[in-house]
């Protein structure tokens, strides 16, 4: 990395933190500042009281210099003291900015790069490493160590330049000692250089470890895996290879540790050297009577504090480069552009109704994958009517769905609106249109009205006619609190835990609520028992009203409800047309999917 991209690197994290709490990071910076300057001010007045003694002066000034030494020190603690809470409110502020960062960035995301695994892989790891202090947290640290680090280096050069002005001490010890320091901090340097390689070597090297092992956790600390684990006794093995990774991780981390402590007990060397050569020095100046003993305190201690703060101001330097690295890998993840174009068309309003929608030779990829997931769709329909598509799993029915709400973008052929491009329509507007139900929606946590709604204000009587036309009423009737009632028990001990049957009802309610022109439920009945399964296709069509319904299922009795069926096959449509049709066709895919359905209803 090159010296002009650290320092874009260093410029883009500072305006990082200030952007995530600007409390935290003025409180941070002005507390490292106090916190170097306190041991200063006792040394600085200490040998001013020691010399005082020793040149017995009157009770009043060594009384002051004891005053200002204990006064300016307990207003420093004070005032240190304030910053601290500033820093922990600011804290606090930073951790949610931080999580909401995430969420942002989720949403503002292309739903490609959502369902990408690469992308997966990469927001994981950018949190695994901040989870273990590098990124936004290192760079904290890092500047925290550099102002207090600096701050300690001015004031003891400062509190220490009379030093070379001590006429007994020649100039080649004066040199030799300057060239002391300058090997203690290039020893330090290399040092420190070949122990961050190793640790950072080893992080990369065991990614995938602590993925696995973070991933492990998730899956025992959800309550929902406990039934699994319990009835199929996975709990043993489940811990059992938590321990694995972690003893992987543990052992390697303990080796490098051990070679990391061996060359900074290496570093140790030198700077004991160069401690115990200024002592000797001191100690030859004091015999000729050139340096007080006040003087002698001061020098000590503030080499002893120039040393360490020289030491470690390279060392931090040293770990802000490294750092760098995790930056340069945090902030590409936030980098990721959302490259769905969003266009500009407004979607035409027309009284008649008469829209349709059009698949012209349509093709798609995932991205990173070799096969097809659908190939040369065609395939028109008019907005109002009812669509059903059917076919066997992986066949191609849920892609068709996202391509259509614009969740991805065809990789071959077009979508059309109306005979325009559906790429042309202003992006927010036109998936304003639908009203879906994924096969993997998700409920949450709050208030029954609030998940129908998708909004902390609702319609309350909008909201209670969509959970009857969903077949919830019953249910929601029973409620301890109505719309009210709080969903599942992870913020609310009297939340309700609900069934996937209900919680599909929900969804339901949830897309006839925000009352779009389509309708698209995939699967809607998957976890329903047939009794509600049938409430909800003899009431398909009152449900659905004028609007467009697009009906995935693999229950082939649905299809009945519906103007057209389109039959997937392997990533094509190899069928198209009503249920009469289709199920007269023996040879058809439809017949076959049909026939294999009824036997399981048909008296043996």
């Amino acid at each position: 990395m090159t010296l002009s991209e650290h320092i874009r690197i260093f410029k883009r994290g500072l305006a990082l933190l200030w952007e995530l709490s600007p409390t935290e990071t003025v409180s941070r910076l002005l507390g490292a500042f106090v916190a170097a300057v306190t041991p200063y001010v006792s040394i600085w007045f200490s040998a001013r009281l020691i010399d005082a003694i020793a040149e017995g002066k009157s009770a009043g000034t060594l009384a002051l210099y004891a005053g200002l030494t204990v006064g300016l020190a307990f207003g420093l603690e004070l005032l240190s003291a304030w910053l601290m809470e500033r820093r922990r409110i600011g804290i606090a502020e930073y951790l949610n900015n931080a999580e909401l960062r995430y969420a942002r960035k989720a949403m503002e995301m292309s739903y490609s790069s959502i369902e990408d695994q690469e992308t997966a892989l990469l927001r994981e790891r950018v949190r695994m490493e901040s989870q273990v202090g590098y990124n936004d947290w290192y760079l904290k640290d890092t500047m925290e160590k550099s102002v207090r680090y600096v701050t300690q280096i001015i004031a003891s050069v400062s509190l220490t330049a009379s030093f070379f002005a001590i006429g007994s001490i020649a100039l080649w010890m004066k040199l030799a000692l300057v060239c002391g320091v300058a090997l203690s901090l290039a020893s330090g340097v290399a040092l420190n250089t070949r122990s961050a390689r190793l640790k950072e070597a080893y992080i990369g090297k065991v990614v995938d470890v602590n993925l696995s092992a973070g991933k492990l956790y998730e899956f025992m600390d959800d309550y929902s895996g406990g039934k699994d684990i319990r009835l199929y006794t996975m709990g043993e093995g489940v811990i059992q290879r938590e321990l694995e990774l972690q003893r992987t991780w543990a052992l390697g981390w303990g080796s490098v540790q051990m070679r990391v402590s061996a060359l900074a007990a290496m570093g140790k060397a030198p700077d004991c050297a160069l401690r115990f050569a200024i002592y000797l020095l001191l100690i030859f100046a004091a015999l000729r009577g050139e340096v007080s003993v006040g003087s002698i305190a001061r020098y000590v201690s503030c080499v002893t504090l120039l040393l360490s703060a020289a030491s470690g101001l390279v060392i931090t330097v040293q770990q802000a480069a490294v750092n760098d690295g995790y930056l340069k890998r945090y902030f590409s993840y936030f980098d990721i552009p959302n490259e769905m174009y969003k266009g500009s068309l407004t979607v035409e309003k027309r009284d008649d109704n008469e829209y349709f929608v059009e698949f012209r030779d349509v093709s798609f990829k995932y991205p990173h994958a070799d096969a097809w997931a659908l190939r040369h769709v065609n395939l028109k329909f008019k907005v109002g009517e009812k669509l059903a598509v059917v076919g066997m799993n992986g066949s191609g029915k849920t892609t068709f769905i996202k391509l259509l709400c614009r969740l991805y973008d065809p990789t071959e052929g077009k979508i059309l609106l109306n005979g325009v491009d559906i790429r042309k329509y202003d992006y927010d507007e036109y998936i304003s249109l639908f009203s879906v139900v994924f096969q993997d929606f998700r409920l949450f946590s709050v208030s029954l009205g609030q998940n129908v709604a998708a909004s902390t204000d609702y319609d309350q009587a909008r909201v209670e006619d969509c959970l009857k036309r969903a077949g919830f009423d019953k249910r929601k009737a029973a409620m301890p609190q109505g719309l009210d009632t709080p969903l599942y028990k992870d913020f609310d001990k009297d939340g309700v835990e609900i069934s996937g049957g209900e919680a599909q009802k929900i969804a339901l309610a949830r897309a006839l609520y925000k009352d779009a022109p389509f309708i698209i439920l995939d699967e809607p009945t998957a976890a329903l028992d047939p009794v509600s399964e049938y409430e909800v296709y003899s009431r398909f069509n009152a449900i659905a009203g004028d609007k467009t319904a697009v009906y995935i299922s693999h229950r082939l009795a649905s299809c009945r409800f519906c103007d057209k069926i389109a039959v997937f096959n392997a990533g094509q449509i190899v069928q198209s047309g009503r249920h009469e049709d289709l199920i007269a066709e023996p040879a058809g895919k439809y017949h076959e999917l049909w026939t294999a359905q009824a036997q399981y209803y048909t008296a043996k």
